[in-house]
């Protein structure tokens, strides 16, 4: 609670407000270490979850973490890192699409999710609440059901700062590296997308890269998303994005031919997202190692559809490519994500190759 109140000082905040639900970041020990083990060893001490609350992915698949080439020692921290979160309580699930599996708030309700991927799914194609909170926060939300009531839980704080308008037709391929590029032009400011038709699974893609290369929160798409309505603000800025903008993206991010693995599922692949692989596969695989990261808590809707995929790579449960020790055997990594773009090369020190999901499959078949 003094974590709490502290933070609301700093953002004016008037009151705590209770939360429905809550995310919770640093899970993996490859990014809190030796100190947010003892971190969380202190806190789960008389402490226990309030509200409903799931965790971000960590290091390893639990029961193939071997396959992924884990140390034992990271291994080992790893598994007492799930045994204290679950000692709190949380949901035995490690994912950064708490959305689908069950953490899906609905329209207005207030939340304290960290991740900032989620945050932007949250916010935007849910219409929650949220500000893009840290993993000590929600934490401190989880164990106290309360938040600061500051930012984005106020409505007038999610209209719109940038109207972005298209000078193409998005396809699949384009949501990432069209999220990279808006996010770095709003910084921490609200885009409103005129002219978008996007699946659920492309405003995941989205959000995650629009998180990843700026400090965007949430984003609006007319006639699409919950709280579209609430507009733009006066005196807006207006953006025209190009083909070419994102073609520029991509060959940033394109850094090598020759990949020692191809990664899907960043941010975690849905049933949708992995029966589509599945099907690609069914013509066989040449390829180098394949990952396909998902929640435990999806791969079991799809059981044929795993055992495919499985056939010719891995189906991976609970962990991330980018909180892995991936660096330990590979140097390139293939992959559709462009938060995986993103991150890789400075926490991993990977080279990548980028591209849409079904190019990268039948480049390999």
């Amino acid at each position: 609670m003094e974590l709490l109140i502290a933070l609301g000082e700093v953002y004016e905040a008037a009151n705590l407000i209770p939360v429905t639900s809550t995310h919770i970041s640093g899970a993996s020990y490859k990014t809190i270490g030796d100190p947010g083990v003892r971190f969380l060893s202190e806190i789960s001490e008389g402490c226990s979850s309030k509200v409903s609350s799931t965790v971000n992915p960590i290091g390893m698949d639990r029961e193939r973490y071997a396959e992924m080439r884990v140390r034992e020692e990271f291994a080992s921290k790893q598994k007492e890192i799930v045994d204290l979160y679950e000692k709190l309580g949380v949901t035995n699930s490690w994912t950064c699409t708490p959305y689908l599996i069950g953490n899906r708030p609905q329209l207005g309700e207030h939340i304290s999710w960290a991740e900032s991927s989620a945050v932007v799914f949250a916010n935007s194609v849910l219409g929650a609440r949220t500000n893009r909170e840290g993993g000590p926060s929600a934490l401190a939300s989880s164990i106290t059901g309360f938040t600061p009531n500051y930012g984005l839980h106020d409505e007038e704080n999610r209209k719109a700062d940038v109207l972005i308008e298209l000078g193409f037709e998005a396809g699949e391929k384009d949501f990432a590296s069209l999220g990279y590029f808006t996010g770095k032009i709003c910084g921490n400011r609200i885009p409103y997308f005129r002219s978008l038709s996007a699946s659920e699974d492309d405003l995941k893609t989205l959000s995650a890269s629009l998180a990843s290369s700026g400090s965007v929160s949430m984003f609006h798409v007319e006639k699409l998303t919950p709280e579209w309505s609430l507009g733009l603000r006066d005196g807006h800025e207006k953006v025209q994005i190009e083909k070419e903008d994102l073609e520029d993206v991509e060959s940033g991010w394109n850094t090598s031919e020759e990949p020692d693995l191809i990664a899907i599922g960043c941010p975690h692949c849905s049933v949708g997202e992995l029966k589509k692989l599945a099907r690609m596969l069914e013509k066989g695989w040449s390829g180098p190692e394949l990952w396909a990261c998902t929640s435990e808590a999806v791969s079991k809707q799809v059981p044929d559809a795993v055992d495919m995929i499985n056939e010719h790579g891995k189906v991976l449960c609970d962990t991330c490519v980018i909180v892995s020790s991936v660096e330990d055997f590979s140097q390139a990594i293939a992959t559709n994500s462009g938060k995986a773009s993103t991150y890789l090369p400075s926490l991993c020190k990977q080279k990548i190759m980028f591209s849409d999901l079904e190019t990268l499959v039948r480049r390999f078949q």
